[in-house]
């Protein structure tokens, strides 16, 4: 028996269906939140945030100068600001303005797909958004790129209501946001070309109906709606427009221009599923693209050509310009909303839950109306048939967010994506002070970040001096350093930019000794004594193996009693200058020990470290040519009095267990070589 439906009826159906659709995006934004407030203040500010943060201190005007050195536009630095003043400058306050960002994007995500897909496919872009790792990561990062997503997905969705609607409100909001965007970040012009795409490709096609005033009028309107808009937009963003320009075609591009088959699995993977997905064979990901792609005749156009130009032409410009490497690929993440988009496109086309265009119910007013009861019974014979497709739909669904759920926890746990650790670097600095020691900041930058954290009294040398380049002011800036003070503490990152020919860790090495270094994320802690007189000199050829000659060396604190021993007391620094000499060009890297050992053979301290502090690597040694390699060993705090020895020697890399035997003259006599005995006391 058919049961009748009354528009009442279906009315309050699709009131009910309407509900749950709601809820169900309530759960996914507050799960986003979660992920994205999850741990938000836990991770230590790094180089980029510390920027922001001292940015952020400044008055509007000192905002607006500072910025107009870099390369990023005010805009980010003044909301920040604001922010600022009402939140606090914990890691968490100021991260905090990021993640409501994204949290925002992900609730326009799920607008967007409503409007182009109908409820189940905007459900599942926003779950597909919120999920992305790429989209919590800055989420989670005291910068602009969260804030670059909420206008690109803003802008998106009002687009699509002014050519629903070309009105003056949303020309006015459309221009709006767009000026918000690129007062933000440079790449918004990105998405700005593929909001133009979008409206011309869009628009009904005068070639494929009857060409009548009325749809000419109607393209007219909304392509002058648009590009007042855009108009608007650009106007608000005049002031800053001469500077960005100059900004944009002076600054230097560092990399190599990666080859597609590199960039594109990486921004497929990083669009679908996040930063945490490097070894995700994208198949599935790849199909349903492909089912997206599909247009058949009755297709709604703006529901196919939305997502793939606000994935496709981002990313094409993008890769064009020669922008690719990793640490750029943050200009994209609007285009990871257009890629959810398209992935929920392909799953509804998928399931046949609509054919993306908008069709009104079908209500069965009377019950022997033939037509309507032929559709039913069409619509019955043909669920058999809708049903795989709609379980593969499903199952895809499924895969993709199961897949997507299993990148987030290394995103927190995995130290690959965790940031550098300046907040322990200041620490590890602090506890070790003594009155005589410096700080270097190589590069210069990370004043900033590591001012929010250090708060102790050491003088503070950021080098090289503004963006680098004079090595020789710099080689002397270092070497005044090391006449100064009795130790430094060298934080080393972004050296690779700021000091390419790595002038301060090269004079360091040449002019005092290492004595050790620790990691913390990408930023390196060295720490360096400064030489005490060398007065325990013995020259004699001792070689190590068939090619290396160890021509001479000389140690500190030398015994006047005894020519064989040098003193220490407990907390000294043993240094050793060891001057070396191939016989042959060298194949294998070489790593230098020292060691100290008590009386009875027990090792007590030791170090090891490629020559030159890593910078003069046995590979590059040219034969016959002197190289002075110092290497320093710090007598534990604890040591007891005694004699002990201090021991050194080789081995390959590859081998640390494979020693390199030392003879003198025609005798073998072992595989480390006894510097000094070494009174402590």
């Amino acid at each position: 028996m058919i049961q009748d439906i009354s528009p009442q009826s279906a009315q309050r159906n699709a009131e009910k269906g309407l509900l749950l659709c709601i809820c169900v995006a309530v759960v996914i934004l507050l799960f986003a939140a979660f992920l994205r407030f999850h741990h938000l203040g836990t991770q230590s500010l790094w180089y980029d945030e510390g920027n922001s943060y001292v940015q952020s201190i400044r008055t509007f005007t000192e905002i607006a100068d500072n910025a107009a050195r870099d390369i990023h536009p005010p805009g980010y630095y003044w909301l920040l600001a604001t922010w600022r003043l009402l939140t606090g400058e914990s890691e968490f306050a100021l991260r905090s303005l990021s993640a409501f960002a994204s949290i925002l994007t992900v609730a326009l995500t799920f607008a967007v797909g409503r409007r182009l897909f109908g409820g189940v496919g905007g459900l599942i872009a926003a779950a597909f958004t919120a999920l992305n790792t790429f989209s919590i990561y800055y989420a989670q990062e005291a910068r602009m790129y969260a804030l670059l997503s909420l206008w690109g997905t803003a802008s998106l969705y009002t687009l699509i209501r002014l050519l629903d609607q070309p009105t003056r409100g949303n020309v006015i909001a459309l221009g709006l946001l767009n000026a918000a965007g690129l007062w933000t970040q440079y790449a918004f012009p990105f998405f700005m070309i593929a909001q133009g795409v979008i409206t011309i490709t869009s628009l009904p096609n005068p070639l494929s109906l009857p060409k009548t005033a009325s749809l000419t009028a109607r393209r007219l309107v909304r392509l002058l709606a648009f590009a007042a808009a855009n108009i608007l937009a650009i106007a608000l963003f005049a002031a800053w427009l001469p500077t960005a320009l100059n900004q944009i075609t002076t600054w230097t591009q560092l990399r190599d221009v990666a080859p597609l088959s590199e960039s594109l699995p990486m921004l497929l993977r990083w669009l679908a599923f996040g930063i945490t997905a490097d070894t995700i064979a994208p198949a599935i990901v790849i199909v349903l693209l492909l089912f997206g792609l599909r247009y058949r005749r009755g297709d709604s156009r703006r529901a196919f050509v939305v997502p793939i130009a606000s994935t496709v032409v981002p990313v094409g410009v993008f890769l064009a310009l020669g922008l690719f490497r990793e640490a750029n690929l943050k200009f994209l993440l609007p285009a990871q909303v257009g890629m959810a988009l398209w992935l929920a496109r392909g799953i509804v086309g998928v399931a046949g839950l609509q054919n993306l265009t908008p069709r009104p119910p079908l209500h069965f007013v009377e019950r022997r109306d033939a037509q309507r009861l032929n559709r039913l019974s069409t619509w019955r014979g043909d669920l058999g048939v809708r049903l795989i497709p709609s379980l593969a739909a499903v199952a895809a669904c499924a895969w993709m967010i199961v897949t997507l759920g299993n990148g987030i926890a290394p995103l927190y746990d995995d130290s690959r994506y965790q940031r550098p650790d300046y907040r322990a670097v200041a620490a590890a600095i602090a506890s070790d002070a003594r009155a005589d020691d410096a700080i270097i900041l190589d590069a210069p930058n990370q004043a900033e970040v590591f001012g929010y954290y250090y708060a102790g009294d050491l003088p503070l040398y950021p080098l090289p001096a503004g963006l680098g380049g004079d090595d020789a002011a710099t080689r002397a800036e270092v070497e005044r350093i090391i006449a100064a003070h009795r130790r430094a503490f060298v934080v080393f990152y972004g050296e690779t930019e700021r000091d390419p020919q790595r002038i301060v860790e090269t004079t360091l090495d040449a002019g005092a000794f290492e004595l050790g270094d620790t990691w913390y994320g990408d930023v390196r802690l060295a720490r360096y004594v400064m030489p005490a007189p060398l007065d325990f000199v013995h020259e004699f050829d001792t070689a190590f193996g068939t090619s290396i000659l160890l021509d001479r060396y000389a140690l500190n604190g030398r015994d006047p009693d005894d020519e064989f021993s040098i003193r220490a007391a407990p907390g000294d620094v043993l240094q050793a200058r060891l001057e070396w000499r191939a016989l042959a060009p060298l194949t294998p890297r070489y790593k230098v020990f020292l060691q100290l050992l008590d009386a009875n053979g027990v090792l007590i301290a030791q170090r090891d470290s490629e020559p030159g502090g890593g910078l003069a690597l046995t590979t590059t040694w040219t034969p016959d040519e002197l190289v002075i390699d110092n290497h320093a060993l710090l007598v534990p705090a604890d040591a007891p009095s005694g004699i002990y020895t201090l021991i050194m020697g080789l081995y390959d890399i590859n081998e640390p267990t494979a020693r390199l035997p030392y003879s003198i003259g025609r005798d073998t006599m072992g595989d480390a070589l006894t510097l000094a005995r070494v009174a402590v006391s």
